[in-house]
């Protein structure tokens, strides 16, 4: 089973709706690098229980990204603000008027402003 970062990501938007069961499988899995000899050690079921839990949990984190869109549209998010940093640079260096280089400003320390909340 290769690892994907991509879950790990899913379980940081969706893992509040996992079972305590699933969220601790996947995330000593994933966020942990547990064996699924460890994780099956640490929860008391088999390795192969351990495997079946996770493939099912992948499934279901992929299906709730599919269905909401939560990743997605934060990924988008991101790329915007820093499309909107690179273009308030832009302008402000292209610019004589002071100003304008002031607002341009404004608005790239309120794309980084919302970037650090993430």
């Amino acid at each position: 089973m290769e690892k994907d970062y991509k879950i790990s990501l899913l379980l940081d938007f969706y893992g509040e709706l996992l079972s305590e069961k699933q969220r601790t499988a996947v995330e000593c899995y994933y966020n942990a690098d547990c064996s699924l000899a460890e994780i099956a050690q640490e929860m008391n079921i088999t390795r192969q229980a351990v495997r079946d839990i996770i493939k099912r949990t992948e499934s279901a984190l992929l299906d709730m990204e599919k269905k909401l869109g939560l990743y997605s549209r934060f990924e988008g998010m991101m790329s915007g603000l820093e499309r909107i940093k690179r273009l308030g640079a832009e302008i402000s260096e292209l610019s004589d008027s002071e100003n304008i280089r002031t607002r341009a400003a404004e608005v790239i320390d309120a794309a980084n402003a919302l970037l650090e909340k993430q």
